[in-house]
């Protein structure tokens, strides 16, 4: 057969954006380094270092459901051209919701997760999961990030 086949960038090639460092690239001594694809475009790193260029260590693919449950700073819905828009951290990392329903739906359980790890630092000794509340929440979670 004839045509061309789109090839995977090169492990040196792929680059990822941060929002205060711009291009990063995945460090030679990362066990990512030769992952050429993510399901994800988000990563989680620990490590930042800059030498010839900026690189990240001990990174993690991360997809869209655990990033907005768990992800720092608030969530925010907006309605543009007709589609709602999920937003973290000041509108800089942005989803398409598949619609309104469930862009209200992963909100108000991102604030439930909130309310419930504010009340586990109150009381440490509370198990989360012989709580009824807690539990709900923790399945609906697991189910969500399982299935999505």
């Amino acid at each position: 057969s004839t045509g061309a086949v789109k090839l995977q960038p090169k492990a040196e090639d792929l680059k990822f954006v941060t929002k205060n460092d711009g291009y990063v690239h995945i460090h030679p001594s990362s066990v990512n380094y030769q992952t050429r694809h993510f399901e994800s475009p988000y990563l989680v790193y620990h490590e930042k270092i800059k030498t010839s260029r900026v690189f990240i260590r001990d990174c993690s693919m991360v997809s869209v459901y655990p990033l907005v449950l768990l992800g720092g700073g608030q969530v925010h819905m907006q309605l543009q051209k007709g589609e709602c828009i999920i937003s973290l951290d000041d509108g800089w990392i942005q989803f398409a919701a598949a619609s309104h329903q469930v862009a209200e739906l992963v909100k108000e359980l991102r604030c439930e997760l909130d309310q419930l790890l504010q009340d586990k630092i109150k009381n440490p000794s509370m198990d989360l999961c012989m709580c009824p509340r807690g539990s709900r929440i923790i399945a609906m979670i697991v189910k969500l990030v399982t299935t999505q």
